[in-house]
């Protein structure tokens, strides 16, 4: 068995609201923003703050929160599309700046919305097996940086941000099985082109796709009437999956926290779904789309709050970039 056993996140200290978005963007209006996307504010990382600083933040808070001696640690997986350094991994200096022992395994893994729960897993996994007892989970991502100043769009969504989450042998929550997916024939729909191998230096090209949005292959790039059909397609299969694969039943389904990709998607897939108001998580208010942090900055304020209690059922998923897309069940002791 695998739990939850601890969570904490951080968030940079500058803030973008949505009148500051309009001052630049006068064509919006503030209720129209916060209408659409569900976004009041985005928290955005300084110049010199990294997704590992941001991670290390994160992971302090919970050594703080809830008395974790590093020395327990013995494996540390970061999830970050940012990273640092092309090498080494981030996790690797995570570990030495965190206090780890030597003796803990550490390494990234490149994901974005599904993230979080593709790490679940492998915590679970290497429970299971027998390889770790101590699972630090980071998720940190800095896709501010990755948007063109002119992308009104992507920059009313987004916001920088990052979790940590210790995943052992005992815990609050019991992590179920899986259900995942890809479909990598998606993956022009939400990209960064250039500055990895495969086009290593910037190329200035800019082009306007069939909804009329600029594609710039020097930035973030999201097709998003392309993401959106995707997540229709795809989600609510994922949804009875988990449903099957956990032997339970929609009606014994306490909560749902997906990963808080925008207001009016989630709005649309809980209506697809047929799942109730009070059991579903929307609140993307004060955070924005922080990518692979999303689900545990949700799980988080839902347990500050009182919203997850002791016996419920609460199934958790993420969704996008990759194409990919994951969940599970978690069952809170």
């Amino acid at each position: 068995m695998a739990y939850i056993k601890a969570i904490s996140y951080y968030l940079p200290e500058t803030i973008l609201t949505n009148e500051a978005l309009v001052e630049e963007f006068p064509e919006w209006s503030v209720e129209k923003v916060a209408a659409k996307v569900g976004v009041n504010t985005r928290h955005l990382t300084a110049s010199n703050e990294t997704a590992g600083d941001m991670a290390e933040k994160a992971a302090r808070k919970l050594f703080v929160e809830y008395h974790v001696d590093p020395s327990t640690i013995d494996f540390v997986l970061l999830c970050t599309q940012s990273p640092d350094y092309f090498l080494p991994s981030t996790a690797c200096v995570l570990q030495d700046r965190l206090g780890i022992p030597t003796t803990a395994g550490a390494f990234d893994y490149n994901l974005g919305c599904s993230g979080c729960v593709y790490g679940m897993a492998v915590a679970k996994g290497l429970i299971v097996a027998g390889i770790a007892k101590n699972i630090l989970l980071l998720t940190s991502e800095t896709y501010q940086k990755y948007l063109h100043p002119s992308d009104k769009s992507n920059r009313s969504i987004f916001g920088d941000g990052a979790a940590a989450c210790l995943i052992s042998t005992e815990g609050f929550a019991e992590i179920g099985k899986f259900d995942f997916g890809t479909d990598g024939s998606g993956y022009r729909h939400l990209i960064v082109e250039t500055g990895a191998s495969r086009q290593k230096e910037r190329t200035g090209r800019e082009s306007t796709d069939d909804d009329g949005h600029v594609r710039r292959e020097d930035y973030l790039y999201m097709d998003g009437s392309a993401i959106f059909n995707f997540t229709l397609d795809s989600v609510p299969v994922m949804m009875e999956n988990i449903l099957a694969k956990n032997q339970i039943d929609k009606d014994a389904v306490d909560y749902y926290i997906f990963h808080q990709a925008n207001k009016f998607m989630l709005n649309t897939i809980r209506k697809v779904c047929a799942l109730p108001k009070d059991k579903f998580y929307i609140n993307l208010e004060n955070t924005g789309n922080t990518v692979s942090s999303t689900v545990l900055i949700a799980l988080k304020d839902c347990l500050a709050n009182g919203t997850l209690q002791k016996g419920m059922n609460v199934m958790v998923t993420g969704f996008g970039v990759g194409l990919s897309w994951g969940g599970t069940m978690l069952k809170f002791q």
